[in-house]
């Protein structure tokens, strides 16, 4: 695997931790900057409306500038945007700059994941995006908690330092090593990728990278509460589980990695099948401090054993013009980000409790099972081989 890969998946672990270390940090921002912790949440909200938004938007402003360049202008932003957000006086200027750099964010995820594809044979594509979205994985796993305990020895301003300090070195690491260029012929043109889109599967599979990871995420969203609420567990032995959590979901998506390419339908029918019956679990042995802990890692490795999956799907399904194509699927895991906690939250709402988020989860999961067959039809009767 190329070093740049690498060094793609540090950029999005940095720019990944700014996207969820704020819940670590709304307090303590809220009491700094004079407002209530609701209205301090509505930063993680802009974020992932800029998001959705700032992905394929951005993706067709920058297609034909070249990739390096590209990445590096939306670097140089979310650095910007982060200095800014260390100083920012009030509240407002600290809410532009969420939204800026989350549209940076967006559209340098898209490009990044066509450009780690474009560095290796097509048979390790599925290993190169495990990489990248890898970083996500460990900017919850690793970066999240690193924020919220800098912010603990000094302030919620020292993490957005932090987070500028790592963006600025996968900056150089990207200039160093991204390839320049490409080829004349290889310069997308917006009539070619506004084509590939015209895809039935390829929203289908846009349908199934939402729900798969919002299957995972209705549960992990509210586990904190769950686990002390119901479960019964100390804020400490918390922390230990969402880093268990964390453990399971890097093995989950190296095994992906590893799998999607030669079997990315296999792949998502198992990993999906295991979230649907841990989602399950969580919703019956919410009471049961050992079987959760068992049942929270499972769930880590199955739900992110798909992500390479569904991704590796998307630029199949795109071909040679990619670049929207996979932005828009950032758009899709973002949506399914916001819509998690949304539909997990009714539940507690009505009355059912905070293992209902399980029930969620898995009904979810059973979307997303049914749209892989679905799609998977579609594809043995365009393609009738064995996948």
């Amino acid at each position: 695997m190329p070093l740049a890969v690498y060094v793609l998946g540090l950029a999005i672990f940095a720019m990944g931790t700014s996207e969820f270390m704020l819940a670590g940090l709304l307090p303590a921002m809220a009491a700094d900057l004079g407002v209530t912790v609701p209205d301090a949440g509505l930063l993680i909200s802009a974020f992932a409306i800029g998001m959705v938004i700032g992905a394929p938007l951005l993706a067709a402003l920058t297609l034909r500038w070249p990739r390096r360049r590209t990445l590096l202008a939306f670097l140089a932003v979310f650095v910007a945007m982060h200095v800014v957000g260390a100083i920012a006086p009030d509240y407002g200027v600290l809410f532009a700059t969420r939204v800026v750099g989350a549209f940076v964010y967006a559209g340098f995820f898209g490009v990044a994941a066509v450009a780690a594809t474009d560095m290796v044979p097509v048979g390790s594509r599925a290993r190169a995006l495990a990489v990248v979205v890898g970083g996500i994985t460990l900017s919850t796993v690793l970066g999240v908690p690193a924020g919220t305990l800098i912010s603990q020895f000094a302030d919620w301003r020292a993490a957005f330092w932090t987070v500028a300090v790592l963006t600025a070195l996968a900056f150089a690491g990207v200039f160093a090593l991204v390839p320049a260029g490409r080829a004349a012929a290889a310069v997308p043109r917006l009539r070619d990728e506004l084509r590939a889109m015209a895809n039935l599967r390829l929203w289908i599979t846009y349908g199934a990278v939402s729900l798969s990871f919002s299957s995972m995420m209705a549960s992990f969203g509210y586990l904190g509460a769950l686990l002390t609420d119901t479960t019964g567990l100390s804020e400490g032995w918390v922390s230990l589980v969402l880093a268990l959590f964390g453990l399971g979901s890097l093995i989950g998506i190296t095994i992906g990695g590893r799998t999607a390419d030669a079997r990315p339908f296999t792949t998502f029918y198992i990993g999906m099948a295991g979230v649907l019956v841990t989602s399950a679990g969580v919703a019956l042995l919410a009471s049961s401090p050992v079987a959760m802990v068992v049942t929270i890692f499972l769930m880590g490795v199955a739900g992110m054993a798909t992500n390479p999956a569904v991704s590796v799907r998307v630029y199949a399904l795109a071909g040679s013009a990619a670049t929207l194509a996979g932005s828009t699927n950032v758009s899709a895991f973002n949506v399914g980000n916001t819509l998690a906690p949304w539909l997990a939250g009714l539940g507690i709402s009505a009355g059912f409790g905070y293992p209902s988020v399980g029930w969620v989860g898995a009904a979810m999961a059973a979307g997303a099972l049914g749209l892989g067959a679905l799609g998977h039809a579609l594809h043995r009767r365009a393609v009738p081989v064995a996948v």
